[in-house]
């Protein structure tokens, strides 16, 4: 992923991808994957990501693209948001866009919904 930050640092995200990943590091706390002083850490980059990058927020529409995405693929509700939040930022255009994300479920989504994918 850090790769991936270097070559392009130009990130558009969902309205609540910052809370999800204040979600995975205290998980992570409480699982003691992850010590104290690696939170604070990891929480000092998640401050200086977001300050850069560009929100996609909620609105009706992307809450009904949501919903329709729900009813095409294997998605949970949180991951429809993430790509309704991209499919949204692209302006319908996926094929000029690259969708970066870890999870099987949601890459296969947005591969389907017209989007490159990374990491390859």
């Amino acid at each position: 992923m850090r790769r991936i930050l270097e070559v392009d640092r130009a990130l558009a995200v969902w309205w609540c991808t910052r809370t999800e990943c204040a979600s995975a590091l205290a998980r992570r706390r409480r699982e003691r994957a992850l010590t104290p002083t690696g939170e604070q850490h990891a929480k000092r980059v998640l401050d200086a990501l977001s300050e850069a990058w560009s929100e996609v927020t909620p609105t009706d529409a992307l809450r009904a693209r949501a919903e329709r995405l729900l009813a095409v693929h294997p998605l949970r509700a949180a991951d429809a948001f993430q790509l309704a939040a991209a499919l949204v930022w692209a302006k319908g255009s996926t094929a000029s866009f690259t969708f970066i994300s870890l999870n099987e479920r949601l890459r296969e989504s947005a591969r389907q919904e017209g989007f490159r994918l990374l990491p390859d």
